[in-house]
């Protein structure tokens, strides 16, 4: 098997920026949807007195995990939030006493087998940190009747360009990493470990080589830069060989695939009963001044961020939260930061991905093929854009539109500046809507 896929410029201006705390701001917004699936409901109210770490949100649906106050102070208001996907939530503001006061609740929790693993790991608010914001918890918690697991990914690609924060983790954190591993792997009884790492970040491969010299069951494999190599399916062939089927999850192919900034918190949860009240992440983008990585209390507001890093707000034309390939656009500076941003970029450009390209607006499809070379899964987004102009379901399915992961390589990559990764997001609410 041979995996498509785009050579993009790496632009990775911070990856030598050591990591600087942010201040504890005066008001911090907490989303109560911070992760993929069900949002939380809020247990404070107006008024509620807050300590750092206590639980304000909880759900007992399936796909959930809780979430935590990041600061000590006084809840000014529970009210209705606009999140950049255009859905709504509730969010829990607060105004900091300055004190940082840590609640009672926290304690390290006991962790002895896969049971007391998974219910610590929920209990943390973990998700994945690379960006999409998958409940760890349920990564962990496989059924070991019906699937074997022999093989942990660590995901350390960090493929999207401007984004150092996964590279960070690994040169400032190293020992949490190798920890967060071996307690997996001790608790799971997993055989294999492989660390997956772009070649373009040659000290992290040398940190973690060296820190794993004596560790028979911990490889480290040096990656071809190559986007989206970070991706889930892409990064577990990348590191084992083995395919993940269509309708199948890596665990049913015996893998389990963490992000490693991931690993390195869930360490560090089980030695201090932390929950996930923070996180690193990079500024940058032509529009900031002092791009920088930097450690800030969730529910941050992105301005407060991207003022500290001296971003020109007047030239500032687009602000990105994540990647210029994947992450979403925000329609407001004033966004609270939540688990699953590793970066906020601002352009002056209209936007980074196509600026380079010949044609200043969109043609016609020229029927070069590009995007299908691009594609890491072998799709026809020209043929997906068509099929869901003509708003054929048939077509549709049987060009697998499900298997879209939304990388942007097929928009990347064309001459005739096609609208194509929108339009196969938009095909994909189509396709399985009733």
């Amino acid at each position: 098997m041979r995996l498509n896929g785009i050579h993009i410029p790496h632009r990775k201006g911070t990856q030598y920026f050591e990591t600087q705390t942010f201040p504890v701001p005066e008001r911090v917004k907490i989303s109560m949807s911070q992760h993929m699936g069900a949002p939380c409901t809020p247990l404070v109210k107006k008024g509620d007195t807050v300590k750092v770490g206590q639980k304000i949100g909880e759900s007992e649906a399936f796909m959930s995990c809780p979430v935590h106050s990041s600061v000590s102070g006084e809840v000014v208001d529970v009210s209705d939030m606009l999140l950049a996907n255009g859905k709504t939530c509730k969010a829990v503001e607060i105004a900091c006493d300055g004190q940082q006061t840590m609640s009672e609740e926290i304690e390290p929790p006991v962790v002895t087998d896969k049971q007391s693993l998974v219910k610590a790991v929920r209990e943390s608010g973990c998700c994945g940190l690379g960006g999409a914001g998958f409940p760890t918890h349920i990564k962990l918690n496989y059924d070991e009747s019906k699937v074997d697991i022999d093989s942990l990914v660590i995901n350390a690609a960090e493929c999207e360009p401007y984004i150092t924060s996964d590279f960070r983790e690994m040169m400032e954190n190293t020992q949490d990493i190798i920890e967060g591993i071996k307690t997996l792997c001790k608790i799971l009884e997993i055989e294999n470990v492989y660390i997956g790492i772009e070649d373009n970040k040659p000290q992290a491969i040398e940190k973690l080589t060296k820190q794993t010299e004596n560790e028979d069951s911990i490889h480290v494999v040096k990656l071809k830069s190559s986007y989206p190599q970070g991706a889930e399916k892409v990064i577990a062939f990348s590191t084992t060989g083995r395919i993940i089927k269509e309708g199948n999850l890596p665990s049913d192919h015996g893998i389990i695939v963490m992000n490693v900034s991931t690993v390195a918190f869930i360490n560090r949860y089980i030695k201090t009963g932390v929950p996930l009240i923070s996180r690193r992440l990079t500024i940058d983008g032509d529009a900031v001044n002092k791009p920088c990585n930097v450690k800030a209390l969730i529910g941050t507001s992105v301005k407060d961020l991207l003022e500290f890093a001296e971003t020109d707000f007047d030239k500032a034309q687009k602000i990105i939260a994540g990647g210029p390939m994947m992450g979403m656009c925000l329609y407001d500076a004033d966004t609270p930061l939540s688990k699953t941003n590793n970066a906020f970029l601002a352009f002056k450009e209209k936007t980074y991905a196509k600026k380079s390209l010949l044609y200043k607006g969109q043609t016609n499809c020229i029927r070069c093929g590009r995007c299908i070379g691009a594609c890491p899964l072998g799709l026809m987004p020209t043929e997906l854009e068509k099929a869901y102009d003509r708003r054929d379901k048939d077509a549709l399915n049987k060009m697998k539109i499900n298997l879209c992961m939304n990388c942007g390589s097929c928009s990347f990559v064309c001459p005739a500046r096609r609208n194509l990764a929108e339009k196969n997001q938009l095909a994909k609410g189509f396709a399985f809507s009733k």
